[in-house]
């Protein structure tokens, strides 16, 4: 409080007075004291020594320690306070009942005030203070010499003491409606006492006073109390200078009329003394609100407790717009610029919200102009605020600027790209400004009004939004999500169907047009029968109203009505085109099929099953095909009748027509011809394989004949057979183990399908296809022969089988299979999924990159499939070794592992040690870098699996760690000084963890093995030894081990633990709830920040590392604090 003097010195040039302020005891009746009462004289030295310092900052004394306050008594039993004489019931019982009574008993005040100011003015002082939670008394015969320093201090000694209660901030139920009556007894007050003593200039001035000075003092509910009731005068006194001007306009404008009747006269001297004295009252209701905003807003808008510094700008919000003529100018308003950058989101939304309202007012503008230019781009900036409210709101301000035309549309260039932010509030808000101000235009007020169809228009100008993304179609989906809720062109299906057939000649779309409008049209339809289009972060399960089902269900019928006829040229329009094809051919899964025999339409639903069932031979690309056996499917189940019968023929016809096309190209690639024609229907194959089971039993001859044969097929192809097979088995395995009886040539048959297909599968493990580390070439086929082979084996498992009667379908590979496929998943995991290949294709890319290899191998360990004694050791020692996608897909891993088996430590120290093996291969190299690079790699290792045993887990798993650092230790003096490197890599992040009686204990072991050992014959080897010892002993040194021994005494701990904030991984192997030790682990993620592997976002879903190109990977925006 720079401009508020010292209580102290204040207090000495007044100490005459100080003595006339007396405190009651916690009776009704006051104490008596005089100027000579002991008990003030300590109040007000107390006073003095404890007053703050005015360089602290406001309202924020560090010195100052503020004390409970006493439980007061309880409250009195309800019907007592409806006594027969509601005069007698004191004012705070009043302002803390239900404020039914308030206008009355403020009548009644203002009654006697009138008759004996005294003792009416002491009343409403006690009432402050009580408000404030003190009780304090002044003497009627002082009244006029008590000084208000003093009073503030004594006040102040109080709070320190603990004597006060704070009534607004209870979360007693009697004292929740104290605010609203507080400032509801205020206002009434100012409405009773304007045309009386509230310009008597010792009332309310004496008010401001106490209220002034309490709200500068160092406790914080003086200042939230007093700050509330300051500001609530403020806005009253406003309705009173209101109210006083237009009765001052009133008498001018009579006045005038007056005076060119009769220059003088008694009626023009009576119209001239009333226009002076609503003038002189005027300035002094102003002069009142300046007093109050000088004295207490100044101060209090950068107070320290947020709350009041809301309080205060949401109260200048209501005071500029009110009020105007004295506070609309840039005195005032510099003060919800300057909020604009507090540290509060509560205050910053303040603020914007009160921007808000003063732009709404279309007068207001002009005046608002340099306060625009100053501020205008904080405001822009607010958009992207860390704070999702106060973004939102700030987006809302912009529309009112843009709509003033008071910032240029080259400021807007950052809102845009917040159309593809995270929150769906954010981009909401966006899609909103931007159909305001580009599509709709309604802030353009240059421009005459749209001419011909509005919807025509709408959509024009959405398309050329559009034209920006056409090259990432997922970028578009973005903004039409954005924008939908808003743009009703976006449902006028027959607008849209006009313009993609072409049926308006004015209307000539481009192929890139075009190809937007037909995504447009897609997205819209599955938006308007309530499907996501964007993927939401919580992936919760939608849940609709009745009328918001009722809507879904209108909308599926017009879309159908709209579609029936024009679907069939739709198609044909765009069947060559694979860009297109796949939106349009999907729509009908979102159509009444039913509709079709109702409107007697059934021949356009054959015709349109038909172009369908072209377009599924016609096209050969991964989303086209999806989308033909996704609609056929539909119509083959989802219609009724003859139109049914028509969709399954039809679908029987394609899976003929299909196998067909497949012999032929398998004999084509026999005789030796092009390969082409047999991928693209091996593809169509897979896709069809993928929704329903097809008999293929000749073709998965020929498959195996042309790998056997062909041994050069290109790598796509053998993915693709292999695929094909491997569905093949999977669905006749289903089929058997759904069938109530099995016969003996069913099971034979699968047995030779599948051991025929494991023998392909053996053969790549047996001769890999090359993978390069910079190049992709290779990398798909590797990969899909890894995952491939892991699925086989979880469908075989032999769990699934035992002590059934198909327990023969058991299988389990051999030592030897399992570590040639883990040598070809580690081939493919320092592949990076950001190496650009222009090669390979990228169609399904997001089913060939190393997570998905991963999750593979981790998935036979989660399932049993096979023991985890080989695999889980190689896999956990990749933990840290290719970012945040495999480090998630390890950690779920180990949560799995502790889940089954409490003891891991042996797998753990398994892990170390073949890391540690990998950078002993490595060091050979002569390059220190990797040397280097390795063993870091190797303590990031051990410092993420040490950092799992922490809090009550480091007590609960001491045994492990025992074991590990024991067993560490044996490992490392093994081979020394080769090995010794392992105790600094490894072995030391477990140590440091254990108490430290179980160090010394350590120290002792390691000590005893060198006793015999000179060291000194090779210092660079024994280096490691020397660091471990000497850590684990300064440890010990700085007591670091006594604090960390208290973890393991319960008994001694006191209070609660505090809990650290953890984010949850996603669960890839089991359905279950948060255990205890996924959380350790998540924690040590945090307590292991220094970890290189830690500086990536290591608690990112699983589903952002499988995203398959950079695009898709630009869409996850982390929002970060400004």
């Amino acid at each position: 409080m720079d401009d508020v003097a010292p209580l102290a010195s204040e207090i000495t040039t007044r100490h005459s007075k100080r003595a006339r302020v007396h405190a009651l005891d916690g009776g009704d009746e006051p104490s008596k004291a005089n100027g000579n009462d002991r008990e003030n004289q300590e109040r007000s030295s107390d006073g003095s020594d404890r007053s703050p310092n005015p360089g602290e900052r406001e309202g924020s004394p560090d010195d100052f320690e503020e004390i409970r306050p006493k439980t007061k008594r309880p409250r009195p039993a309800e019907g007592t306070s409806d006594v027969p004489n509601r005069s007698e019931e004191r004012l705070i019982e009043v302002i803390k009942g239900n404020g039914k009574h308030i206008s009355q008993a403020v009548k009644q005040w203002v009654e006697r005030y009138e008759k004996n100011p005294k003792p009416a003015m002491v009343e409403l002082l006690m009432m402050l203070f009580e408000a404030c939670g003190a009780k304090y008394y002044i003497r009627e015969e002082y009244l006029d010499e008590t000084d208000v320093d003093d009073v503030v201090v004594a006040l102040v000694n109080l709070a320190r003491k603990g004597e006060i209660e704070d009534y607004q901030g209870s979360k007693k139920k009697e004292f929740k409606n104290f605010k609203e009556n507080l400032v509801s007894f205020w206002d009434t007050l100012v409405i009773e006492c304007q045309n009386g003593p509230l310009f008597d200039k010792d009332l309310f001035d004496k008010c401001m006073d106490y209220i002034i000075a309490l709200s500068c003092t160092p406790p914080r509910v003086y200042r939230l109390v007093a700050s509330l009731m300051g500001l609530q005068l403020v806005t009253s006194f406003i309705s009173v200078a209101k109210r006083l001007a237009v009765q001052r306009d009133t008498t001018q404008r009579q006045l005038n009329a007056e005076r060119k009747k009769r220059v003088d006269g008694p009626r023009v001297e009576s119209l001239n003394n009333r226009l002076s004295a609503t003038h002189e009252q005027k300035l002094v209701i102003d002069e009142m609100m300046r007093k109050i905003f000088t004295g207490l807003f100044v101060h209090r808008y950068r107070d320290v407790d947020p709350n009041i510094r809301m309080s205060c700008i949401q109260s200048l919000g209501v005071w500029i717009l009110s009020y105007p003529t004295l506070f609309l100018q840039d005195l005032y308003l510099k003060y919800l610029g300057w909020t604009l950058n507090d540290k509060s989101a509560g205050v910053r939304k303040a603020a914007v919200l009160a921007l808000q309202n003063l732009y709404e007012v279309e007068d207001n503008v002009p005046t608002l102009s340099l306060f625009t230019e100053r501020f205008s781009n904080r405001m822009i900036e607010l958009a992207d605020d860390v704070d999702v409210s106060v973004a939102v709101c700030a987006i809302g301000l912009v529309k009112q600027l843009l709509r003033h035309q008071l910032i240029p549309d080259d400021d807007l260039g950052p809102l845009y790209d917040l159309l593809i932010d995270d929150p769906p509030e954010i981009r909401r808000a966006i899609g909103e400004l931007v159909y305001d101000h580009l599509i709709a235009q309604k802030f353009n007020s240059s421009q005459p009004g749209p001419k011909g169809n509005e919807s025509e228009i709408h959509l024009g100008r959405m398309l050329q939004i559009l034209r920006e993304f056409s090259t990432d179609p997922i970028l578009s989906i973005y903004v039409i999500d954005d924008v939908w809720e808003y743009m009703k062109a976006m449902k006028d299906w027959k607008c849209i169907i006009s313009m993609l057939l072409d049926e308006n000649p004015l209307i000539e779309l481009t192929d890139e047009d075009a190809t937007n409008l037909t995504r447009l049209l897609f997205a819209s339809v599955r938006k308007a029968v309530g499907e996501r289009i964007v993927p939401a972060s919580d992936n919760r399960k939608q849940y609709f109203s009745k009328a918001q089902k009722e809507a879904i269900e209108n909308n599926r019928r017009d879309l159908t009505i709209a579609m029936m006829k024009n679907y069939p040229l739709l198609l044909r329009k765009f069947m060559a085109d694979k860009a297109k094809i796949s939106s349009l051919v999907e729509i009908i899964v979102y159509m009444n099929l039913e509709l079709y025999s109702l409107k007697r339409q059934e021949q356009n639903f054959r015709t349109t099953l038909l172009l369908i069932k072209d377009a599924f031979f016609k096209h050969g690309e991964k989303d086209a095909l999806r989308s033909c056996v996704k609609a056929i499917k539909f119509c083959s189940t989802e219609s009724r009748g003859e139109l049914q019968d028509f969709a399954r023929n039809k679908l029987k016809e394609l899976e003929d027509e299909l196998l067909d096309k497949l012999k032929s190209a398998t004999k084509e690639v026999i005789d030796g011809e092009d390969e082409y024609s047999l991928l693209v229907n091996l593809k169509r194959l897979y896709e069809l394989q993928l929704s329903r089971p097809i008999s293929i039993d000749e073709l998965y001859g020929d498959s195996i004949t042309i790998l056997h044969s062909f041994r050069n097929l290109d790598d796509e192809v053998v993915s693709f057979l292999l695929l094909n097979m491997y569905l093949d088995v999977a669905w006749s395995l289903h089929s058997i183990i759904n069938s109530e009886t099995v016969s003996e040539g069913s099971l034979s048959s699968l047995l030779s399908k599948r051991d025929t297909l494991l023998e392909e599968l053996e053969y790549f493990l047996n001769a890999p296809p090359e993978v390069g580390e910079g190049s992709k070439s290779g990398n798909q086929l590797a990969c899909r022969v890894c995952t491939i082979l892991a699925d086989v084996w979880c469908l075989f498992r032999k769990t699934n089988f035992s002590s059934t009667k198909l327990e023969r379908l058991g299988y389990c590979p051999d030592v030897s299979i399992l570590q040639k496929f883990w040598t070809l998943c580690e081939k493919q995991l320092k592949i990076s999924d950001d190496t650009e290949d222009e090669d390979v294709n990228k169609e399904y890319i997001e089913e060939t990159n190393r997570d998905t290899v991963m999750i593979a191998a981790a998935k036979l360990i989660a399932s049993d499939t096979i023991p985890k004694d080989y695999l889980a050791p190689e896999i956990i020692s990749h933990f840290v070794m290719h970012g945040a996608g495999i480090a998630e897909i390890v950690k779920s891993l180990i949560t799995v592992l502790r889940k089954k088996d409490d003891n891991v430590s042996e797998i753990f120290l398994e892990a170390l040690k073949r890391a540690f093996l990998r950078h002993l291969e490595l060091s050979r190299s002569d390059d220190e870098s990797i040397k280097s690079e390795s063993f870091q790699e190797c303590k990031n290792l051990a410092a993420r699996l040490a950092g799992i045993f922490v809090g009550a887990a480091r007590n609960k798993h001491r045994p492990e760690i025992l074991k590990i650092v024991k067993e560490g230790i044996e490992y490392a003096f093994e081979d020394t000084p080769k090995h010794l490197s392992f105790l600094e890599a490894s072995v030391l992040h477990f140590a440091s963890r254990l108490p430290a009686p179980d160090i010394r204990d350590v120290l002792k072991d390691v000590q005893k093995r060198t006793e015999n050992v000179n060291a000194e014959e090779d210092p660079s080897g024994w280096r490691p030894y020397n660091t471990f010892y000497e850590s684990l002993l300064e440890k010990c040194a700085k007591n670091e081990g006594i604090q960390d021994e208290k973890e393991w005494t319960t008994t001694r701990q006191r209070g609660r633990p505090r809990k650290r904030q953890n984010i949850e991984g996603r669960r890839l192997f089991d359905e279950h709830g948060s255990s205890d030790e996924e959380d350790s682990i998540n924690t040590s993620d945090q307590e292991d920040a220094q970890v290189e592997g830690d500086e990536e976002d290591d608690n990112a879903p699983l589903i952002h590392s499988l995203k398959s190109t950079s695009k898709l990977r630009s869409l996850r925006v982390s929002r970060q604090e400004n």
